[in-house]
């Protein structure tokens, strides 16, 4: 894999603590890091800091100045970055990049590159949603290379409760390694992406059912891969942990238990949907036995009469239009891409993902996933073991290729 570089812009706000995880995390997995630093984020982080983390010497408004670079620094650095990642982005430099000044290292080195840039803003309640805050916000993203990473709500350094925290270290993680796979294009603007997601549950009685482990880690992955992409997403999603769910906050959650539920909501949604992905682990039977309240221990029956699930994936093919596109999942066992191409063609889906769980690092609950993308045509792409997010963005390519 070639080099990847980030370039960070660190700006005058509190939150500007939080980058130093960022800036680790990227430079652990080895993706070249370096930062700049304006004069009023030294006041919060030291240039040191920045320096030991990213394992380069950061850049204030000092060295710009500086006569022994063989060339200008903002123009060096503006041409080495395959990403700007400005964070925390303070209203003052958001005005400046609204209107093209550039009165320091930073802003000028925004207007010395092209390289797609993340902006994550981070300011009290009052100044984000001041109207001229809210109108430079709007007109800087009407440009196509920049991206937000919107901030959330919740208790501010001022003690303010309401919006203007920055986002957390790990959404803006997921969103920069995202925009290091995409180059910042938006491919999926203007359609719709429903997926199905997490392990559904089976009730016999309030507190026991028949289930599967999966956590919903893969399904979150492609609903976030769609959304860096431009995607309107829907997730229809079984018991998911909340923390998973949390960066979510522009996707439409469907919370659903089971089969029944997940069934229902997909066919709900399906109409307006381009694509479909069901990466749900979809349970195969249920119990005939319903109990209204928890059966004592001593009532338990000593075997279930199982009953079988509707196929949802195989029900969704028959009411697909022609121009919706129909992905589904295969996890098995052994030889998994004989048993995926069988339920690939069975079931007349357009695309499907075989995905061994009895590997190392694969299938339910791991942070890390391999597969083999295949086709109705026959197309087929092996994936060795990477993270979820990187087979969901390797998905989206497969399927638009």
């Amino acid at each position: 894999m070639p080099s990847q570089r980030v370039l960070f812009g660190i700006t005058g706000g509190i939150a500007a603590y939080k980058v130093c995880n960022v800036v680790s995390a990227l430079a652990k997995e080895g993706i070249e890091v370096r930062v700049i630093l304006t004069d009023s984020a030294q006041a919060f982080v030291s240039p040191l800091t920045f320096a030991t983390l990213s394992r380069h010497p950061a850049y204030v408004d000092r060295t710009f100045w500086d006569a022994s670079n063989d060339r200008p620094l903002h123009i060096e650095l503006g041409e080495w970055a395959d990403l700007f990642v400005i964070a925390p982005l303070t209203a003052n430099t958001l005005a400046k990049l609204t209107y093209g000044l550039a009165d320091n290292l930073l802003t000028n080195t925004v207007l010395a590159s092209i390289c797609p840039v993340l902006l994550a803003p981070a300011m009290n309640t009052d100044m984000w949603e001041q109207r001229s805050t809210q109108r430079n916000w709007r007109e800087l993203l009407i440009d196509p290379r920049y991206h937000s990473a919107d901030p959330s709500a919740g208790i501010l350094a001022c003690d303010r409760v309401g919006t203007g925290r920055m986002a957390e270290p790990e959404e803006l993680l997921v969103q920069i390694r995202s925009l290091l796979h995409t180059k910042g294009k938006r491919d999926l603007a203007g359609k719709r992406v429903l997926i199905s997601a997490g392990g559904t549950r089976e009730h016999f009685d309030p507190v026991r059912f028949i289930g599967n482990p999966s956590t919903g880690k893969m399904g979150v992955a492609i609903a976030q891969a769609a959304l860096h992409r431009g995607a309107q997403v829907t997730l229809v999603h079984a018991p998911i942990n909340s923390h998973l769910l949390a960066p979510l906050r522009n996707v439409r959650l469907v919370p659903v238990m089971s089969s029944a539920e997940m069934q229902q909501a997909m066919k709900d949604h399906l109409s307006v949907a381009d694509y479909i992905v069901m990466s749900a682990a979809v349970g195969d039977v249920r119990s005939d036995l319903y109990s209204d309240t928890k059966l004592p221990k001593n009532q338990l029956p000593t075997s279930l009469d199982l009953v079988s699930i509707p196929d949802i994936v195989a029900e969704l093919s028959t009411l697909k239009k022609p121009h919706q596109t129909l992905v589904g999942f295969a996890a098995q066992t052994g030889d998994y891409v004989t048993p995926a191409i069988d339920k690939l063609k069975r079931k007349n889906l357009d695309a499907i993902v075989a995905n061994p769980v009895d590997q190392p690092n694969s299938g339910f609950g791991s942070d890390t996933n391999q597969a083999v993308l295949i086709d109705r045509s026959g197309r087929q792409l092996t994936l060795p073991t990477c993270s979820k997010l990187e087979l969901a963005h390797q998905l989206f390519d497969f399927l638009q290729a």
